[in-house]
């Protein structure tokens, strides 16, 4: 899978999967670009400076998509 179409299928995964259960704890996720299987993503809203933001990074969106999309390596916040 190339990085454009692992970047397709993320984006459609955190938009349908897990936009929605952080959007409703008052936070945003964007993604920002998938290289060599490296999701980087944004968090805001309630999420920016959250103490429990890198739980939900790791243990909630990483987690999530290692389990639909095998060649997603990691997920790291965007700089």
């Amino acid at each position: 899978m190339t990085d454009l179409e692992l970047f397709d299928a993320v984006d459609s995964i955190i938009n349908k999967d897990i936009r929605p259960f952080i959007e409703a704890d008052g936070g945003k996720i964007n993604l920002k670009k998938v290289e060599d299987g490296v999701v980087f993503v944004e968090l805001a809203g309630a999420c920016a400076g959250c103490p429990g933001a890198v739980m939900t990074l790791k243990g909630g969106v990483e987690r999530i998509l290692q389990m639909k999309i095998s060649e997603v390596k990691e997920v790291r916040l965007a700089m």
